[in-house]
């Protein structure tokens, strides 16, 4: 029977669909997750502190280097999760709100997207605030143009969400009439708390590897969502 099947009604009679994401939507294109057994986070305990602004701030070059080695994974390529997900957003019939910054929802043509934590893949100089080619930060981390520093356009530890991120992610949880979560724990905050500003009628989907917990009613998904997400139907495919 196909993994998706039980729930696959719920996706041809939504208009609003809001898919939460994290690192497990990411995992399956070969980058790894910040938290699991073998996580960023897990194997050096300092990772907050090495992706705070704090950090950024007092040693840049560290900052530079930690980014560039532990961060991006430019070869990587949108996996079925991400292009099921694009699909229904090319639909107008689905939002995605995101956890990652790791650029492959825009590779996956998404069309109503939120980067909650910002993407590393859209770089400017702090200087003069143009916009520079990520390739160019990979080169070096100082603008050539006027020497200025780089930064990715990422959300660090200490540094807050950007308002019109808060506020388009808080409308969508309010408008949907469908929410699935894919990929993610639900424990960082303030992503975690735009559960709380949901669409009370709406059904919640988690799609996870662990299993999850919550003070509402949920139907959970304890799969494999790239198995999931390949069983899933779109409306208006053969």
């Amino acid at each position: 029977m196909a993994l998706a099947l039980a729930t696959q009604h719920y996706f041809d009679e939504a208009n609003h669909i809001v898919f939460l994401t994290g690192a497990g939507v990411s995992t399956a294109s070969g980058i790894p997750d910040f938290r699991s057994a073998n996580g960023l986070y897990t194997k050096n305990q300092r990772a907050e502190y090495y992706l705070s602004h704090r950090y950024f701030a007092a040693d840049p070059d560290g900052f530079y280097q930690y980014c560039k080695e532990n961060l991006y994974f430019p070869d990587a390529k949108p996996n079925v999760i991400h292009e099921k997900q694009a699909a229904f957003t090319q639909q107008d019939r689905a939002t995605v709100i995101t956890q990652n910054i790791d650029n492959l929802y825009e590779e996956a043509h998404t069309k109503h997207l939120i980067d909650f934590h910002g993407n590393l893949y859209h770089v400017y100089c702090e200087k003069c605030g143009q916009s520079v080619d990520w390739h160019e930060y990979l080169k070096s981390r100082i603008h050539q143009t006027d020497g200025g520093p780089l930064r990715p356009d990422i959300v660090l530890y200490d540094e807050g969400i950007k308002a019109a991120d808060i506020q388009n992610s808080v409308r969508a949880m309010q408008e949907a009439d469908l929410v699935v979560i894919v990929g993610t724990s639900m424990k960082v905050y303030p992503f975690a708390g735009l559960l709380d500003y949901r669409n009370p009628s709406a059904p919640v989907i988690a799609v996870n590897q662990q299993k999850l917990s919550f003070g509402f009613p949920f139907t959970m998904i304890q799969a494999d969502a790239v198995k999931y997400f390949d069983d899933l139907q779109v409306n208006g495919e053969e």
